[in-house]
């Protein structure tokens, strides 16, 4: 057998499953049988073709979970058959300022598994070895949540929170609930907002002390009244709207922060004297940086309600099917998982 079905992004609202070629690894990689695949908000995006970074066509797909079956002659022992891995989907360049700087995650050329290099929505797949990350505990399905999961952790860096601050994040979607999850294991008292409820109870499942529904509660008042007054120290957006960016730099606090990891799909006013008054922080969290051994350690740990997360698995046949389904419904969704498994 030489070729493999893979679910394939053709344009902007069509997607086929086609045929790829199986690879054969180089000396310093891995051959990866994958199990499991996760959906993401840039998958979506691209589907809808809001995403600035995807390419046309392009094989889908980088939170994995998978199992090593084949290893190159220059990988090191500690990689065997059978092991179970994760895996990096980051390709930097490595000259840009920012890899120069030591922050390889906002590489000006970085090329992302299933953006803009082929993805991994399919059997077999080849990476280096240096990407993998492996765990004996845990499982392919819980090792295809860690890349999502990172992003939302190095938010939580990225916004330097600290054990007792308040800390908002706005979009509980599998990022977001990185980003509770990233916050509440650093000690801070965090407040989850989204527009639906099944996703604000999976974020007290993973620590949240509190929940807004912008559907039934009045944001600022609520707020307001969870801080005494003050505002959240650092509020996380990761939804990606030109009302939850402007939402973010209102409510945090005066010498807040405020981190953003959502594409916001259309231009943003401000009032910038907002910026000024409160002598706020603005950063913005791409990717990750060496958030993977954190994240597969506070998941070893079973502190992550893993199966509240999971909204649907789904076979590769299904997949196009339930990304669609995904974007004409995308409120209660959390993750949608492509299991390989089932192919023969």
């Amino acid at each position: 057998m030489t070729k493999q079905p893979a679910l394939v992004l053709v344009e902007p609202g069509k997607t086929e499953v086609r045929e790829i070629a199986i690879p054969t690894p180089q000396p310093d990689e891995v051959l990866l049988q994958v199990n499991k695949v996760g959906f993401c908000g840039g998958d979506l995006n691209g589907f809808r073709g809001l995403f600035e970074l995807q390419e046309y066509p392009n094989v889908l797909g980088h939170e994995v979970g998978a199992t090593v079956l084949e290893t190159g002659a220059d990988v090191p022992a500690d990689f065997q058959p059978g092991m179970r891995v994760t895996l990096n989907p980051y390709l930097n360049c490595g000259h840009c300022l920012s890899c120069r700087k030591g922050r390889p995650n906002a590489c000006q050329d970085n090329k992302t598994m299933g953006v803009r290099r082929p993805g991994a929505m399919t059997r077999f797949i080849s990476v280096p070895w240096q990407k993998l990350h492996a765990s004996s505990r845990l499982s392919v399905r819980e090792l295809a949540l860690v890349e999502p999961l990172t992003v939302g952790f190095h938010a939580a860096a990225r916004g330097r929170v600290s054990a007792g601050e308040k800390v908002a994040v706005i979009g509980c979607g599998i990022v977001g609930m990185g980003a509770v999850a990233s916050a509440v294991h650093r000690g801070a008292e965090v407040i989850a907002i989204d527009i639906d409820d099944a996703k604000m109870h999976t974020a007290r499942l993973a620590g949240a002390a509190h929940t807004i529904n912008t559907t039934k509660q009045d944001l600022h008042e609520t707020l307001l009244e969870i801080t005494d007054g003050d505002g959240p120290d650092v509020i996380i957006e990761a939804v990606g709207n030109p009302i939850t960016y402007r939402a973010a730099v209102e409510e945090v606090a005066y010498t807040g922060r405020v981190v953003y990891i959502g594409y916001a799909k259309k231009p943003v006013d401000y009032n910038t004297g907002t910026f000024v008054r409160k002598e706020i922080e603005i950063l913005g969290s791409r990717n990750c940086l060496g958030d993977f051994p954190d994240v597969i350690q506070y998941l070893e740990a079973g502190r992550f309600p893993v199966d509240a997360v999971i909204s649907r698995v789904v076979s590769l046949d299904e997949s196009g099917a339930a990304l669609a389904d995904w974007s004409a419904n995308p409120g209660p969704i959390t993750k949608i998982m492509v299991d390989f498994d089932s192919l023969s």
